[in-house]
């Protein structure tokens, strides 16, 4: 949440944020207000309970008509503490829920606006030329033996799908292959639990206004994640942590309701509601989250590049963030059928957001304890299958499979399977 101290000291900060973010305003003088009555209401309870205590002795030391003049004033002073603690409390539950709503400030250099507002920071490779009709990648898939989105509506609904054959050969080699350049790179290999109880979700932002997004088990009060990062975020809830930056990287599957996509996206595996993921994350100090930020860009980069896909990066627009990201850079796979980009890698600089809902932090040079910063990024997911497919097609409907891949899927070419 957002830090009150910096918020007194420069509140048009917040202010440019929700701004850019396409968010009210005037959140910031409700803040600013609420801060103040209830700093105000714990001095009046500070001050009453000082009174308090020093009568107390003087009530001991009393006698006859004396002492019972003085307890009647205890008896009216001790509800007077009462009722200033109530009222404390009061504004700092009221102060804290509205704290909870606001999302993080973004980043000095973000683009305002919305989902259409992005900047495209560079283009990498270049699109395969084909002298042929290429086929989508569930075609290719169906041929292949790879995917069947038939079965998955049979068994689960809309949205669901089997990776058969070569395909789960091709996510598992996927994936591994991620999981090998992250462990090379110093990131603790985590295989995290995909439920969680309420303080992770929202301590990591996702039961605000993309509550709609996540499976909810009301009879175990547990969520299911959509990402690892929400219990690697939790990993050290409530800890004081040292050996910055620490850095894991979570093999999960991940589930999302997809609300609100109705007639999107419903051809293939492109946006489902059960994929699996890879992701990094990452705590350090907030002054070298910037500079973190950029690694976790470069990592994600270098992994597009074995699979040797065609990409663009964008500079995500504030009010497309989320509510826990200060700033956001997306890689965009090209989709041949398409003729589009589309994301397949997101990373994230949450700066110390989470931290602070999460409660965990670090002790300073001085010996205090303050937020840590977190961030976030994929490395490889199913919906990489999708990009891999189209863009590695062959005229005779194979797929040539990226040379980084073969050791682990232990082909280089995949061939249609005969009906």
């Amino acid at each position: 949440m957002i830090d009150l101290r910096a918020l007194r000291e420069d509140p048009e900060r917040l202010r440019a944020s929700q701004r850019a973010r396409g968010e009210d305003e005037t959140v910031v003088g409700t803040l600013l207000d609420l801060d103040e009555r209830r700093r105000g209401a714990l001095s009046a309870f500070e001050r009453l309970r000082a009174e308090q205590k020093s009568f107390g002795k003087s009530v001991s030391k009393a006698q006859g008509d004396e002492r019972q003049r003085l307890l009647a004033r205890a008896k009216e002073l001790a509800q007077q503490v009462k009722d200033a603690e109530a009222e404390a409390d009061r504004l700092g539950a009221e102060l804290d829920a509205l704290l909870k709503t606001v999302p993080n400030i973004i980043e000095e250099g973000a683009p305002p606006g919305g989902e259409e507002d992005f900047v495209v920071l560079e283009h990498v490779g270049e699109p395969p030329a084909f002298d042929f009709e290429p086929k989508d990648h569930l075609e290719l898939g169906e041929s292949l033996g790879a995917i069947d989105m038939e079965r998955g509506a049979k068994v689960s609904g809309a949205r669901f799908y089997f990776l058969t054959g070569v395909g789960a050969r091709l996510q598992l080699a996927l994936l591994n292959l991620a999981m090998e350049q992250a462990v090379a790179n110093g990131f603790v290999p985590m295989y995290p639990p995909v439920l969680v109880k309420p303080e992770a979700m929202e301590g990591t932002g996702f039961l605000g206004a993309h509550a709609a997004e996540v499976y909810q088990l009301p009879q175990d009060d547990l969520y299911l994640v959509g990402t690892s990062e929400v219990p690697l975020a939790a990993y050290h809830m409530n800890e004081i942590i040292d050996g910055l930056p620490r850095r894991y990287a979570g093999w999960s599957s991940c589930f999302r309701r997809e609300a609100g996509s109705y007639g999107k996206d419903t051809r293939g595996i492109i946006r489902v509601h059960q994929f699996d993921k890879v992701e990094m994350f990452s705590y350090c100090r907030p002054e070298d989250a910037h500079a973190e930020h950029l690694r976790l860009l470069e990592w994600e980069k270098e992994m597009l590049a074995k699979c040797e896909l065609p990409y663009r990066v964008i500079d995500v627009a504030a009010g497309d963030l989320g509510a826990s990201a200060a700033r956001k850079y997306d890689c965009e796979a090209w989709v041949p059928t398409q003729r589009t980009y589309r994301e397949v890698t997101s990373t994230s600089n949450c700066t110390d957001f989470q931290a602070r809902r999460l409660a965990v932090r670090y002790r300073d040079e001085d010996g205090r304890n303050q937020p840590v910063a977190t961030l976030n990024g994929t490395l490889a997911t199913t919906r990489w299958i999708v990009a891999i497919l189209e863009n590695h097609q062959q005229a005779d409907g194979s797929v040539r499979v990226p040379e980084a891949l073969q050791k682990y899927l232990g082909l280089e070419v995949l061939e249609p399977i005969k009906r």
